[in-house]
């Protein structure tokens, strides 16, 4: 039975592979939008139901609704194909940058190169990924973007924090653009025995990132006790971690079909996707805290900003696109 389905899921096509993982994703957002609509009405039918459940069961809802948005967004854009998926990432990486350079204050002398960084770092990286120019997507930003952004910000001769306010600004690029820009980068890998079928794999590390966050947050809730780090993001626990990040694996290895691994295979990268993904969020919210911030912005309701929802991604697509380079590409 094991091996009728193996064979069955394997002979899909990339689009009917895709179209199953949009019908599930969908089915389990309507479970869990059906959940909240219950756990709601079994609290206002009590007597004087507490704050802090009312609060996470709005927070529940609210995140829901904004993964219905989402997936809507990630759906369009893939029924577009390559160019539609490019142009999307373009633009969050566009978001995460603004939120990253609004709450690391600049002074007049950064604005050239901020523009640079908004008007033209953006649109040329992600061009690199259309035409498929790894050498000069991989260089761009951390060699000669690296040496530019500064050379530029002197030439204002302010020299107030200078060393502070040229790392903010490498930073933001490198985070909010070269390390998001990884996730789309997976489209121009040549994958052995995968022609045709990058779309789906980008689609399969965006679904691990997220249900790792997701099945983090499930356990943290129901059964989180030890604080992984309580100053830097006190509603991460160990539990959480550990429940959410095995639950994550089982999953990732159950999609083995959607990408060019092996079950066992699936498995380590969704592995590798948990952990770097959990870095990437916990070194986030120490730099949300440095800079005295809850959330970087209020764009995704719910969910916070748009780097507070790529701030997994940021850590995790770098490692997963050159994994996948180098052990799977010919």
């Amino acid at each position: 039975m094991l091996s009728n389905l193996t064979n069955t899921l394997e002979a899909l096509s990339p689009s009917q592979k895709f179209y199953w993982l949009i019908g599930g994703v969908a089915a389990l957002l309507l479970i869990a939008s059906v959940i909240g609509w219950l756990l709601n009405r079994r609290l206002l039918a009590r007597q004087n139901p507490s704050e802090a459940s009312q609060k996470v069961i709005n927070n529940l809802i609210a995140r829901v609704n904004a993964w219905w948005v989402m997936v809507v967004i990630l759906g369009i854009a893939f029924l577009a194909g390559k160019l539609g998926t490019i142009i999307l990432f373009g633009f969050i990486s566009y978001f995460a940058l603004r939120e990253f350079m609004t709450l690391t204050p600049t002074r007049s002398g950064d604005h050239r190169t901020l523009s640079l960084a908004f008007f033209l770092l953006i649109p040329l990286h992600y061009y690199l990924i259309y035409i498929e120019w790894y050498g000069l997507f991989s260089t761009l930003i951390p060699v000669y973007a690296f040496l530019l952004m500064p050379s530029i910000s002197v030439l204002a001769q302010d020299t107030e924090h200078f060393l502070e306010r040229a790392a903010k600004i490498q930073w933001g690029v490198m985070i909010a653009i070269y390390c998001i820009s990884h996730a789309p980068a997976l489209l121009l890998l040549p994958i052995i025995n995968f022609e045709g079928q990058n779309l789906l794999l980008l689609f399969y590390f965006l679904l691990i990132v997220q249900l790792s966050d997701v099945l983090q947050y499930v356990f943290g809730n129901l059964f989180g006790k030890t604080k992984v780090a309580p100053v830097v993001s006190p509603n991460k626990t160990l539990e959480g971690l550990v429940g959410g990040g095995v639950s994550t694996i089982l999953v990732g290895a159950a999609l083995w079909w959607m990408t060019p691994f092996t079950p066992l295979q699936s498995a380590g990268m969704a592995a590798v996707i948990v952990v770097m993904g959990f870095l990437g969020g916990l070194v986030m919210s120490a730099i949300k805290r440095s800079l005295g911030a809850k959330d970087w912005g209020s764009m995704i309701e719910g969910h916070g900003g748009m780097l507070d929802r790529m701030d997994s991604v940021s850590f995790s697509a770098p490692i997963f696109f050159h994994l996948v380079r180098y052990f799977f590409t010919s």
